[in-house]
């Protein structure tokens, strides 16, 4: 089969690789049907994160099932199915208090699980899925092609701006800032107002993502940075500052500029995979009552609750999707995210 295999910087590669077998009992075979970029595989694409040698690459993506272990119970043969970014059983005690990325026998994608089978990266035609009774949630069929964008959405970005949003406490009637206008920031904004925030204020330089961030609920866009952006937000919201902010970039400038666009007695929710070193100022947080609360998104526990408002169009974030390309093309989907040409590429096997 075909998959993505990442050489060195900026050295994407669509090659032909073995075919995943069911090896465990407890795993499926995955027929994708659509994968995608995400922004933190620019980190080992731009060098931040090393190569120290070729790999696979890629960790959303949904399909339909073509083969199940003989322990397998909840997944059937030809249902379409939803991977969240990493490998769960999602009976563990971790799993259980709501932070399945932490399971105590889950993994990830493009890499081998604990007992020593590979779990392909999941730009690819086909993946092996570990632990598929707690890893995969079904989509109930027919699946409508219209509606791949969205589904892939709860993959990842969806639910990572979701919990972006449960993590700062967002309620009806909050203020919320959100620092980021990739996918991820974009989603949170969609999650800000699904949770009833009333002002939502989208920190955005690019006109074509300002555009769908009001699609999505911003009430106020606020392109400024550092101090200026600070004051921006603070005049937006009675001179005091946001009642949550999200942070959802992972760099010291972008956490900075989130701490201190909260009010006094503020939370901001951050789920920004960390690069750049950024640090928690605590006196200041201690001065302000700010808090800080989130991390890697335990989106496998939020599929649920967010499919049936992305099936229905009551929320649209498969719009993040500004490029569509076949999977052979994947190098020139990681330039476009790379350039910024994009928000987000869908790759199609």
């Amino acid at each position: 089969m075909l998959a993505t295999v990442i050489h060195a910087p900026r050295d994407i590669r669509v090659e032909t690789v073995p075919d995943p077998v069911l090896s465990t009992g407890g795993d499926a075979i995955v027929k994708v049907v659509a994968s995608c970029v995400c922004g933190s595989d620019l980190w080992p694409y731009r060098g931040v994160t090393p190569t120290a040698e070729p790999h696979r690459i890629g960790h959303e993506f949904i399909g339909v099932v073509e083969a199940i272990g003989e322990d397998v119970t909840a997944i059937a043969v030809g249902d379409f199915v939803i991977a969240p970014f990493y490998v769960c059983d999602n009976t563990c005690v971790n799993c259980r208090n709501g932070v399945s990325t932490s399971c105590l026998n889950g993994g990830w994608w493009g890499s081998d699980d604990r007992v020593g089978s590979f779990a392909d990266g999941g730009q690819g035609e086909r993946v092996r899925v570990p632990l598929a009774d707690g890893t995969l949630v079904v989509v109930p069929g027919p699946v409508r092609d219209d509606e791949v964008p969205g589904l892939l959405t709860l993959a990842d970005v969806m639910g990572t701006g979701h919990h972006a949003a449960v993590s700062a406490g967002v309620s009806t009637g909050d203020s919320v800032a959100v620092v980021g206008d990739g996918a991820v920031g974009l989603c949170a904004i969609i999650a800000a107002k699904r949770l009833g925030a009333t002002t939502i204020i989208a920190m955005s330089r690019h006109p074509e993502r300002q555009a769908l961030a009001r699609r999505f609920g911003a009430t106020h866009v606020v392109a400024e940075r550092g101090d200026e952006g600070v004051a921006r937000v603070q005049e937006l919201t009675g001179g005091i500052g946001a009642d949550r902010v999200l942070e959802c970039v992972g760099t010291k400038e972008s956490m900075d500029q989130a701490i201190r666009s909260a009010r006094p007695g503020g939370m901001v929710g951050y789920v920004g995979v960390p690069n750049g070193g950024p640090e928690l100022p605590v006196r200041p947080l201690f001065n302000r009552n700010v808090g800080v609360n989130g991390g890697v998104a335990p989106v496998r526990g939020y599929i649920e609750e967010l499919l049936p408002d992305v099936r229905s169009g009551a929320i649209e974030p498969g719009l993040v999707f500004d490029l569509e390309l076949p999977l052979a093309d994947a190098a020139a989907a990681y330039a476009a995210m790379d350039e910024r040409r994009a928000t987000k590429v869908l790759l199609r096997p």
